[in-house]
C-alpha cells in the first residue's frame, strides 16, 4: 500500500503573520469607517446647525412658544 505523506504544517510564526495581515485590515477598515462617519454624518449635522442658526430668530421664537401657552410664569 502507498500511503502518501502528508507536508508538514506551518507551525513557527503563524500567530505572527496572520495576526500582522488583521491588523493591516482592521486599521483599514477603522479608517475608512472613521471615514464615512464624518462625511456622512458629521459634516451633514454641522451643515444642518449652521442652516438653521444662520435666520434663527430667539426672541420670535420665544414670543411663539409664549403665544402656544408653553411657559407658565410668563403672560
Amino acid at each position: 500500500m502507498a500511503s502518501g505523506a502528508l507536508a508538514k504544517p506551518q507551525m513557527r510564526g503563524l500567530l505572527a503573520k496572520r495576526l500582522r495581515f488583521h491588523i493591516v485590515g482592521a486599521f483599514i477598515v477603522a479608517v475608512g469607517v472613521a471615514c464615512a462617519y464624518k462625511f456622512g454624518v458629521a459634516e451633514q449635522r454641522k451643515k444642518a446647525y449652521a442652516d438653521f442658526y444662520r435666520n434663527y430668530d430667539s426672541m420670535k421664537d420665544f414670543e411663539e412658544m409664549r403665544r402656544a401657552g408653553i411657559f407658565q410664569s410668563t403672560k
